[in-house]
């Protein structure tokens, strides 16, 4: 499918109108229903499109997520087929406790091009476009990924940064980086964000790592391809319903490392509109009575952009006149 400005206009606006729907919860400590806001709106414009869409990386199986579920068929069915990646609200703690980083992002490509990943973990790496392939390894000891990236940047490697989730699982990963003596950044939540921050200098982050979320892999690898980063993940199942999961899905070999063009075939679009402000995007603000937006929005053949948005304050106002909610976000004291 060729991809036009038009159409990647029409993803960016879906993300932007997903954040702004959110917008009224920020802060009100109720993350479920700020995800839910977003997964509502998100689905509403995904089926106001001329795709004959599926849902491949989702907000869950059909038994547990009513919207937006794994193998969902959206658009109105009258276009190309196309495998959409969704997570409407990226960092839902953020967003109920109006912290920075929250984000609504959508990945979509041609049919068959995005991986379908089960729900279950993944060992994962990411690294910028200066790194060669052959650098970084998921078999590779973290001492040799550290140094080989270290090597590739001509940096000493104390003046290497690596960013992970502050998890009690990656208590040897961070245990061996200081024994390392490199440059830690934790972070609470956004495994995709956190992913995205080796894209560019100016976010002073060298390597991300770490065990995360397997759908949110596949979301990170489509913004990570426009870029020319290298990524490499593999999956982590815990359970032998995980494994049965797997293997319906068409995963046969489970310790299988996933290279980036494994995951994503082909051209894509990836949108991350902010919710909160962030280090990629600022969130969602009004401005002479209008609701301010910033995308980050990527597609290997045309462009890798911020895109500011501004959409009438009435469209909310009418969409929550219902729910009797105040169209300012509660701060945290």
């Amino acid at each position: 499918m060729n991809f036009d400005k038009e159409f990647i206009d029409k993803i960016i606006n879906v993300t932007s109108k997903a954040a702004i729907a959110c917008y009224p919860y920020i802060g009100k400590k109720d993350k479920i229903l700020a995800d839910k806001a977003a997964t509502d709106e998100m689905r509403n414009h995904l089926n106001k499109l001329n795709i004959n869409g599926e849902v491949v990386i989702g907000e869950g199986e059909l038994d547990k997520a009513p919207m937006l579920f794994i193998g969902e068929k959206l658009g109105t069915g009258k276009g190309p087929s196309i495998d959409i990646a969704v997570d409407p609200v990226e960092g839902t703690n953020f967003a109920a406790n109006n912290l920075p980083g929250a984000l609504s992002v959508l990945a979509i490509s041609s049919k068959g091009n995005l991986f379908n990943a089960p729900e279950t973990y993944m060992n994962k790496i990411s690294v910028g476009k200066d790194i060669p392939n052959d650098a970084i390894d998921l078999d590779f000891s973290l001492e040799k990924n550290i140094k080989n990236i270290a090597d590739s940047l001509n940096k000493d490697i104390n003046k290497i940064t690596a960013c992970i989730l502050d998890r009690p699982r990656h208590k040897e990963f961070i245990n061996e980086l200081k024994r390392l003596k490199v440059n830690i950044k934790l972070i609470t939540d956004g495994d995709v964000a956190g992913a995205l921050l080796v894209t560019d200098k100016k976010y002073n982050v060298d390597i991300f790592l770490g065990i995360g979320g397997g759908p949110e892999g596949v979301l990170a690898a489509s913004a990570l391809d426009a870029f020319d980063c290298k990524f490499q993940g593999r999956f982590l199942f815990q359970s032998q319903k995980d494994i049965d999961r797997a293997n319906k899905m068409g995963i046969k070999d489970l310790n299988k490392k996933y290279n980036l063009n494994e995951i994503v075939k082909g051209e894509s679009i990836f949108c991350a509109t902010g919710i909160t402000n962030g280090e990629l995007v600022k969130g969602v603000k009004i401005v002479n009575n209008k609701f301010c937006t910033e995308t980050l929005v990527t597609h290997k053949n045309s462009l890798i952009n911020i895109i500011k948005k501004e959409i009438a304050i009435t469209w909310l106002i009418a969409l929550f006149a219902i729910k009797d909610l105040p169209l300012v976000p509660s701060s945290i004291g």
